[in-house]
């Protein structure tokens, strides 16, 4: 009996398959979505690269390639469960962003304006961290499901996209009035994703290793850039894929990383309580330190 309950086992014939998720409960809903851009599993860590180009975008003026970027990202979440607000986690993350030679593709040090003819040092984006504020939910404070999983599914795969990231907010490198007289940061950031269904569906899978993401930013000039208050703005333009682990980025992305930002090959601890940085943020910090050593 043992022996024939052992094969049983191993054939998974010893019981009905585990239910899919169902995209209609608002707890698998979270979960689904969950493995698109992170994992259900404490102690995961989920690696995207993407890469693509920068336009500059002045009106009156053709639209010029400005650089080609390459980035990466290193999160992990904390699963967490609640008796009246279901299912959730919450989110951190480190991201690199590395500006390149729209011709050569060598990370770029120093960038001559063309505008201002003025050759200036590039700042990449290194933020660490960019995590989520807290915990985020499938149901709100009472109980209502809240959480939703209602993309487009279409020969196996579900696309995810459609929405943006409208941000507005006070910049740090501007004054105390900036309700009177603007400076505010304004951009706007769009992801999307395709994901196989099957995938998602599983309950026995924690993250998809075959997501395919597209992102893109409209935004102001980047500080070092010294645009001032020139008009205009930057179209960020790229597409990537989750990866397995760091090593699978390209050997010269890893060496830059390694050697000047040590910290991006491992997520921030989940406990992480730290504000998040923003590319002003970095910069802001960066010039004061300029200004400090009598550089700027």
């Amino acid at each position: 009996m043992r022996a024939t309950l052992t094969l049983l086992l191993a054939l998974g014939l010893a019981g009905p398959a585990a239910a899919q998720l169902d995209p209609a409960n608002a707890d698998d809903a979270f979960r689904m979505n969950s493995k698109v851009i992170c994992s259900t599993k404490a102690g995961e860590w989920v690696p995207f690269y993407w890469t693509g180009t920068v336009y500059s975008r002045i009106r009156g003026e053709k639209d010029r390639h400005l650089f080609n970027v390459a980035a990466m990202s290193m999160r992990q979440c904390q699963p967490a469960t609640d008796p009246v607000r279901g299912v959730g986690s919450r989110s951190v993350n480190r991201e690199v962003m590395l500006y390149l030679d729209p011709v050569t593709n060598e990370v770029l040090r120093t960038w001559k304006n063309p505008w201002s003819g003025e050759t200036v040092e590039v700042m990449h984006v290194h933020n660490d961290p960019v995590n989520s504020r807290g915990f985020n939910w499938s149901r709100d404070e009472q109980g209502k499901p809240t959480a939703k999983f209602d993309h487009l599914v279409k020969d196996g795969y579900v696309y995810q996209g459609g929405g943006a990231a409208l941000l507005f907010y006070d910049n740090p490198l501007a004054g105390d009035y900036q309700d009177y007289v603007g400076n505010k940061y304004q951009a706007s950031e769009f992801l999307t994703a395709v994901v196989p269904m099957k995938v998602l569906a599983d309950p026995k899978t924690s993250r998809s290793n075959d997501t395919v993401i597209s992102w893109g930013r409209i935004s102001r000039w980047l500080p070092w850039m010294k645009m001032g208050g020139r008009d205009g703005l930057l179209v960020h333009y790229t597409g990537g894929l989750r990866l397995n682990s760091f090593d699978e980025l390209p050997d010269w992305m890893k060496k830059e990383i390694r050697t000047n930002y040590p910290d991006y090959v491992a997520p921030p601890p989940t406990d992480d309580k730290r504000p998040n940085e923003t590319s002003w943020t970095v910069f802001k910090r960066w010039i004061e330190g300029k200004r400090a050593d009598g550089k700027k």
